[in-house]
């Protein structure tokens, strides 16, 4: 149903009589207005075709300069000034915002006002709750089904907003939130294309400003004709807190365990916080909105396309991979030699004990990884498509290159395996092997998308690499590192644990930590336990890693008074090397 006005009836043309002379046909008066000019190069009715009502009405309203309605700006309007690509791209209007979609954005924006100001943990989901609904809602009224994808896409985004629930370190709770925000944006889009997949999951920033001017256009369209229904609304809101303000503070002055139960319920805000707090809420709003408004009007990333290669002859194209392939296959026999027992031979010729030359090669081949996943792109884009020989050829060449490749993945795992042993766990080590890991689980579905066909490969690229995500948020970066370095502390194999390092972790390590024998236990924990017993932080912003962490320190407090730190842990290196004076260490 439009909310355009309907086309005035016309009165019935009178038939013309045989032998009247007609008159001549005056040419239609030019349009004098800029912005009916994109939408007559945009689109043009043809002789033939009748012109619908809505159409005829606008056209009506822009020639006589009179305004048109609040959505009359549609897919190539004169509003957007679309032109080319971009009028392809355009959805047609949304309809207009509906009370549900306009309670849940102002849901949203209240949360995000009241939770977001202390810190990140639960409050993200709390937050993100209300603003899926308000998408959801606006889906609905425009008519859009949930598909499959859809809901893989927002599972998958509300699942991530759950690492900073759980886990206190900072940067797997960064990568959450960034793979989180990209999901729900595909979410809202539904892009599968390359293009689409990749601009897609930045997809919800275009809608921000649309989504803003449909909000206030909706609010505006439905006060007017809804004046008693708002002020009734305020006057039932404004009763409602009054009777909360008034009873709950009689109630919490009455008794002790209820005024502290309130006060770990309620938001801690104060005056000076005002401007944040507005900040806040503005965000929140204009967050929600957008996400409504991509949902009612998802903008087609797929339709941006990249025009495909020249095809290449067969030789041509064929000659220079054949012969990387035969230097990957040099390469992984000498990596066989050595692994199965030719590392005396290599010592000898290089100098290097087995922990300096697994370190020395492990970034050669990540690079080299990255570059194979480069040159199968190029190589797809100028490969031969003549016919069933090409398409044969092409998955012969790549699909070896791609099984080489992964040997290489396996041996640079290997590399910083046996680094990682040799002197222990880091946070770039981690992070390095978890980003070859994915790499190589990527190469495996290049692997599938040439035996099954490729028109899964972008979306099931972008699901491993959030899944990639998430896992890792799980995991817990920082308790594994803890772990495996106490480990190593245990079982003898180093001398001393690098307190430096350690102690600047986050609460995530504090149950591995605390297995520590004195002195090595308080100097480690000794800087976590200053932020985790004195941070004043609400239990909407605090992690499940920060309140575990909370309860095992106030059970058992660190000892002593640092001066035995000074001696503790120095005897040993992280990296086989000792650091700099300023303590920089790029490994």
């Amino acid at each position: 149903m439009s909310d355009q006005p309907s086309e005035p009836s016309r009165p019935p043309e009178k038939p013309e009589e045989a032998g009247t002379p007609r008159p001549p046909e005056q040419p239609d008066p030019p349009v004098t207005s800029e912005a009916a000019k994109p939408a007559e190069v945009a689109a043009t009715p043809s002789a033939d075709k009748p012109q619908p009502a809505r159409a005829r009405t606008a056209g009506a309203r822009a020639a006589a300069g009179k305004p048109g309605g609040p959505w009359q700006h549609a897919a190539g309007a004169s509003g957007a000034k679309d032109d080319g690509v971009t009028a392809r791209l355009r959805p047609a209007a949304p309809p207009l915002i509906r009370p549900a979609v306009l309670w849940s954005v102002l849901a949203t924006a209240v949360l995000s006002a009241l939770f977001l100001g202390d810190g990140i943990g639960v409050n993200l989901l709390i937050v993100a709750v209300p603003a899926a609904l308000a998408a959801f809602f606006a889906a609905r009224a425009a008519g859009r089904r949930l598909r499959p994808w859809t809901a893989t896409w927002a599972l998958g985004g509300l699942a991530l907003l759950a690492i900073p629930a759980l886990r206190d370190a900072g940067w797997p709770t960064f990568l959450a939130v960034v793979s989180a925000l990209a999901l729900g944006s595909l979410a809202l889009h539904g892009s599968r294309s390359w293009l689409g997949v990749l601009v897609g999951s930045l997809g919800l920033f275009d809608s921000v400003v649309p989504g803003i001017i449909w909000g206030v256009r909706g609010i505006r369209a439905r006060a007017d004709g809804s004046r008693a229904r708002w002020g009734a609304a305020l006057r039932t809101t404004a009763v409602a807190l009054v009777l909360l303000v008034v009873f709950g503070t009689l109630f919490a002055s009455a008794d002790a365990a209820f005024a502290d139960l309130l006060g770990n319920l309620m938001p801690d805000a104060s005056i000076g916080e005002g401007p944040w707090r507005i900040f806040l809420f503005a965000l929140g709003l204009a967050g929600a909105l957008a996400a409504a408004y991509a949902a009612a009007a998802p903008v087609r990333w797929d339709g941006l396309t990249v025009r495909p290669g020249k095809p290449r002859g067969r030789a041509e194209w064929a000659l220079p991979l054949m012969v990387l392939n035969l230097l990957f296959a040099a390469f992984i026999t000498l990596q066989l030699v050595v692994l199965l027992g030719g590392y005396e031979k290599v010592r000898a010729e290089t100098g290097l004990d087995h922990a300096e030359y697994a370190r020395q090669g492990f970034w050669q081949l990540l690079w080299a990884t990255l570059l194979t996943l480069l040159v199968i792109a190029l190589a797809l884009r100028w490969a031969p498509r003549g016919g069933s020989r090409d398409r044969t050829l092409v998955r012969a060449v790549l699909g070896t290159l791609c099984v080489l490749t992964l040997v290489v993945v396996a041996s640079a795992l290997r590399r910083m395996d046996l680094y990682v042993e040799e002197y222990g766990l880091t946070r770039l080590r981690i992070s390095v092997a978890a980003m070859e890991l994915w790499l190589g689980v990527v190469l495996i579905l290049i692997l599938a998308a040439g035996l099954f066909g490729a028109r899964f490969l972008p979306r099931a690229i972008a699901v491993s690499a959030a899944a990639g995500v998430l896992a890792f948020g799980l995991l817990s970066p920082d308790g594994l590192i803890a772990e495996q370095n106490v480990q190593r502390f245990e079982n003898s194999t180093s001398t001393a644990i690098d307190i430096d390092y350690v102690k600047d972790l986050s609460a995530d390590a504090v149950p591995a930590l605390d297995r520590l024998p004195e002195p090595e236990r308080s100097c480690a924990l000794r800087i976590i336990q200053n932020e985790v017993l004195h941070a004043d932080t609400p239990w909407y912003a605090t992690s499940w890693g920060e309140a575990r962490a909370k309860e095992i320190l106030e059970k058992r407090p660190v000892e002593g008074d640092g001066r035995d730190c000074y001696r503790a842990g120095r005897s040993g290196t992280r990296d086989g090397y000792q650091p700099d004076d300023d303590g920089y260490d790029p490994y």
